[in-house]
């Protein structure tokens, strides 16, 4: 009898059931009837059979239907790989992907609203399953735990901290209370004064004298020790000590010298600059910088990612003002209108020779031309274009107070 020409223990069959136990590739997948092929020509012959074409024709009728189905059981299956495996550690996302697809039987991505691992990741930063963040080695997502019983964990552990934060103030009020009666009971002590250190002018010279005893003194100290000796006493009569006379002459030259530099300083006169300089400083500190800069007309810069990627780093003119820390402010690029908020703004700085508007400080809402950047102190040098000091040039005014006219 002839052999069999296929059989379940043949070296054929043997290395068909090995390779299919393996991950084949992703393009050679049909997700609706849940077949693998190993290599083109079988998936293009499985495209052409029968039991394909049924699975299209009821894919056709309901499309929506089977794309939310596998949509959800991909976003399901991986959040919970994400919080089986991480918690709510932050992590690579192609790490949690390659870890998802290791299982053979997983629904493929090609089958769902996404197209794109990156635009996934966007997605569930957007929806709130996950905190993203973008950085050079790639997408990094952290899971948020919205179990109940995790978040009841989270509030008993920071319960228990404020009970321990209430106990360390009641203790140190206590302590507090206890300084207090302490210092009631004890007298006051004479506090020491101190005083400003007075420099002398180089020009100065002090000159320092000292004086002599006296001779009756001396005679009289001599005879005195004679009649003690005598006597066999050893008594000391307490001599004239110099320093005291050093002392004096000390603080009577300080004294002078205080005098005649204090007299001096006050008869120096000020140059006409240094009274214009000290004017300038007491118009600017008498003038108060506003809390809000945002004005009609100008160019401005969306810094927030919480609107998307689209309107990230981009452009806008403010057309009008609301409660004085909102603006409307019309996109450049899509020619959409937002309401935002002054913190998510920040100003836009013009080439050197274009117009633009000084929004904060001692020149607010006067126009100005750009002269020079000096990108050291993050300042600009301007030339009013308005206002009372018409002409006039102005250094070393912040980035943000001057901003791109539109």
């Amino acid at each position: 009898m002839g052999k069999e020409k296929g059989g379940f223990l043949t070296p054929k069959a043997i290395a068909n059931r090995i390779k299919s136990k393996g991950l084949q590739k992703l393009r050679w997948y049909c997700q609706m009837c849940q077949k693998q092929c190993r290599d083109e020509n079988g998936f293009k012959c499985h495209c052409m059979s029968e039991s394909h074409q049924r699975q299209l024709l009821l894919f056709a009728d309901n499309p929506d239907k089977f794309l939310d189905g596998f949509s959800k059981e991909f976003l399901d299956d991986f959040l919970h790989l994400l919080n089986r495996q991480w918690g709510t550690k932050r992590v690579h996302c192609n790490i949690v992907y390659q870890e998802y697809i290791a299982d053979r039987n997983h629904t493929h991505m090609n089958s769902t609203q996404w197209e794109t691992l990156t635009e996934f990741v966007k997605w569930l930063g957007r929806e709130g399953y996950c905190v993203v963040d973008e950085t050079p080695k790639g997408w990094y997502v952290t899971y948020i735990d919205r179990d109940p019983e995790a978040i009841k964990k989270q509030e008993s552990v920071a319960k228990k901290e404020k009970m321990e934060m209430d106990d360390h103030e009641r203790m140190a009020r206590f302590l507090e209370k206890q300084i207090e009666k302490a210092k009631e009971k004890e007298p006051e002590k004479p506090g020491t004064e101190f005083t400003d250190l007075q420099r002398l002018n180089e020009e100065e010279k002090v000159s320092l004298t000292f004086s002599k005893p006296s001779a009756s003194s001396s005679s009289s100290s001599s005879q005195s020790t004679k009649s003690d000796s005598s006597d066999r006493k050893s008594v000391l009569e307490p001599s004239i000590n110099p320093l005291n006379n050093l002392s004096k002459t000390k603080r009577e030259t300080s004294s002078s010298v205080s005098s005649i530099f204090s007299s001096k300083k006050s008869q120096k006169r000020k140059s006409a600059l240094e009274e214009i300089i000290e004017e300038d400083k007491s118009k600017q500190s008498k003038v108060k910088r506003s809390e809000n800069w945002i004005t009609k007309g100008i160019i401005v810069k969306v810094i927030t990612k919480k609107l998307g990627e689209k309107y990230y780093k981009k452009k806008g003119t403010i057309k009008d003002i609301k409660d004085k820390f909102i603006a409307i402010v019309d996109m450049i690029d899509s020619g959409d209108v937002l309401k935002l908020d002054q913190a998510h703004l920040e100003t836009v700085i013009p080439q050197p020779g274009r117009l633009m508007k000084i929004v904060n400080g001692v020149h607010r809402g006067e126009t100005a031309k750009m002269l020079s950047i000096d990108e050291k102190t993050f300042s600009v040098g301007v030339k009013l274009e308005s206002g009372v000091n018409k002409g006039s040039k102005i250094e070393q005014i912040p980035y943000e107070d001057v901003c791109k006219l539109a």
